[in-house]
Order: C-alpha cells, then sequence, then structure tokens
C-alpha cells in the first residue's frame, strides 16, 4: 500500500522525547570533542577546573542541551498545533507523523475482476456497479497511488440491497467501511464533529475511524440521507446534514479539511462516499451537484429468480418447490391491473 500526508501539519516522529533527543546531543558533542559521554571513564567532570584539561563534557553542557531541547520541544508543539490538544487526543495524532496508507488496486484487469464480481452479486445494481468500475480504473491510468472513488447517491425504493451492495464493495477492495444511520443524525456532529469547549464535544465518526484504522480511503456509507432529520442551530449557525457534508464531497476543499474539534487540517479527498435515499427528490440542490442520483428499481420477477437461484446454491436455504413457483409469482399491482 501507498502512503500519503492526512495530517497536513508538520508532524515529528512521537519516539523523539526529550530523552532520545538527550542522548543524540550528548553523542553529537562527544563526536565533536573526541569522547564517548557514554563510557565508564573520566570523560565527564564533576567540578570546574582551574586549568585547562583535555577535551570533555562537563556537567554544565548536559543542562545546556537539555535547556535547548526542551525549548525546540515547545516550538515543535506550536509548529504542529498539537499544544492545544487533550493528552489522549495528541497521542492518537502523532501516530499520523508518517501519513495513512491508501488501498489500491493493482491493474485495469484487477479493476474490471473486482467490478464483475460486484455486479455478479448484484446484478440490479449495475449501474452503481458500473460506476465505481470506471473509478477503478481511471485511478490505475491516472497512476494515483491508491482507490478514488467518485461519490454516490443510490435512489431507490428500500430493501433493494444498496447497504449490502456497499459492504460488499468494501469487502472487495479491502478497505474499512464506516456506516451512518442518517435517521439519528439530527444534525452534522456525528459525521464532522463538533468544536470543543462542550460536555459532548468530540471528532466525527468518520475522522475517529480513519485515526483508528489508519486507512486514507474508506468507504462511507449515508443510509437515507433524506431522512437526516431537522436542522440544529446553535450559536446563530445551522447544523443539518446535507450542509456539512457538501465540504467533504468537494475535492476542493474536502483535500483541506479542517475538523471542528480538533482544528487541525486533514485530506479527506480520497474518501469514497456512498449515499442512499428513498426519495432523492427530499435532498437539497447542493447535494444533487455534487452527487447525481442514480435511480435504482424494485427487482423485477426473474432478478428475483436469478437470487434465489444463487442463494439455494450458496446457502440451500429455499426449498425446490419455491423455486419453481417464483416465476409465476405476481406483484400486487401486476393482480390488481389483470382483475382491473
Amino acid at each position: 500500500m501507498s502512503r500519503i500526508p492526512f495530517l497536513l501539519v508538520r508532524t515529528f516522529d512521537p519516539a523523539e522525547t526529550l530523552a532520545s533527543l538527550e542522548e543524540r546531543f550528548l553523542r553529537h558533542l562527544g563526536k565533536l570533542r573526541g569522547v564517548d559521554p557514554f563510557a565508564d571513564n573520566e570523560a565527564w567532570e564533576h567540578t570546574e577546573p582551574e586549568t585547562e584539561d583535555p577535551p570533555m563534557i562537563r556537567i554544565a553542557d548536559q543542562h545546556r542541551i537539555r535547556e535547548r531541547i526542551k525549548c525546540i520541544l515547545v516550538v515543535r508543539s506550536a509548529i504542529s498545533g498539537f499544544g492545544r490538544q487533550k493528552a489522549e487526543d495528541r497521542a492518537r495524532l502523532e501516530k499520523l507523523h508518517d501519513g495513512v496508507r491508501l488501498v489500491g488496486i493493482t491493474s485495469e484487469a484487477h479493476a474490471d475482476e473486482v467490478a464483475a464480481r460486484l455486479h455478479g452479486e448484484f446484478p440490479r445494481l449495475g449501474a452503481a456497479s458500473e460506476s465505481v468500475w470506471w473509478s477503478l480504473r481511471r485511478s490505475v491510468r491516472d497512476g494515483l497511488p491508491g482507490v478514488r472513488l467518485e461519490p454516490l447517491l443510490l435512489d431507490g425504493p428500500p430493501g433493494i440491497g444498496k447497504s449490502a451492495w456497499s459492504r460488499h464493495l468494501a469487502k472487495l477492495l479491502g478497505t474499512p467501511i464506516t456506516e451512518i444511520d442518517a435517521t439519528n443524525e439530527s444534525a452534522s456532529f456525528g459525521i464532522v464533529g463538533s468544536q470543543r469547549g462542550g460536555g459532548n464535544s468530540a471528532p466525527g465518526r468518520v475522522l475517529s475511524d480513519m485515526l483508528q484504522h489508519r486507512v486514507g480511503n474508506p468507504l462511507v456509507v449515508v443510509d437515507e440521507i433524506e431522512k437526516s432529520g431537522t436542522p440544529v442551530y446553535s450559536k446563530d449557525r445551522v447544523f443539518d446534514l446535507p450542509s456539512a457534508l457538501l465540504p467533504l464531497l468537494e475535492p476542493a476543499t474536502a483535500r483541506r479539511w479542517t475538523c471542528p474539534y480538533h482544528e487541525l487540517p486533514f485530506d479527506m479527498g480520497w474518501i469514497g462516499w456512498v449515499l442512499t435515499s428513498n426519495d432523492a427528490s427530499l435532498l437539497p440542490e447542493p447535494l444533487w451537484s455534487r452527487c447525481p442520483p442514480l435511480r435504482l428499481h424494485n427487482p423485477t420477477i426473474p432478478e428475483l429468480v436469478v437470487f434465489a437461484r444463487r442463494e439455494v446454491t450458496c446457502h440451500g436455504i429455499f426449498p425446490p418447490p419455491s423455486i419453481r413457483a417464483l416465476p409465476h409469482v405476481r406483484t400486487e399491482n401486476e393482480a390488481n391491473a389483470i382483475h382491473g
């Protein structure tokens, strides 16, 4: 896997503590003076000499080195922005000094294989699988260090497999997945987080999961986004889920997105977004412009028969008479039309 910078501030190796830096500085000083500062000899002087002695490292040298390192660590903390973080938050952020991993694919043939397996498992979501297929091939052709998927808005009736399709896509790509039920997210806080200062302030779930897995291109699924509830008003600002997602769906702003909680910039431009809805007409137009809805339909009887036969082959969950009866099943609308 390739690695990319994720926390877009200058970071430093957390292994470089006061003790490790002091040892490094002492070794360098010993090299300059031609002595070993850690040898069991008389290289250390405990009293100031009255006459000029051979080069050596004195206790005063160690004190000056330690004070200088303390100044260096203070400056590093100010540069990185870690000085404003809680101890547990700082520990997590310091692990990002070498970036995050990107999940990738090896070739266009690999992209074809992933798309074929996805379509074979969910043939009724062919439009979504085709969009993923083009994104995967484009990632390879453009020489990107990892997979970059176009944001998707899957619009269709409930129960047709939109969420299951998303989970299978993440499995095929081998990338972490974060699933968010928009009906439980009445505001943007659950996804993007909230500013520090309040009792319930915290980073959003998306960033928290990325910090845990340290993967820069996870799949984030927001189910039933049109049911995200009413906006929440706080300090004359409006917080609603669709509006909070807009900066994360726009490539230019997502590549340098500032977390409200950490108040630091992160590269969120590699996230693969899958939004699902039952009625996309209820969503604001700006969201449509970033994620044109892919219209999906209820599965037809032939599609249900193919699905049932595949499940029988894999799991044996239906008896043979049920399979033979499926082609003769009529929907309620068809029955009403016949007996009209």
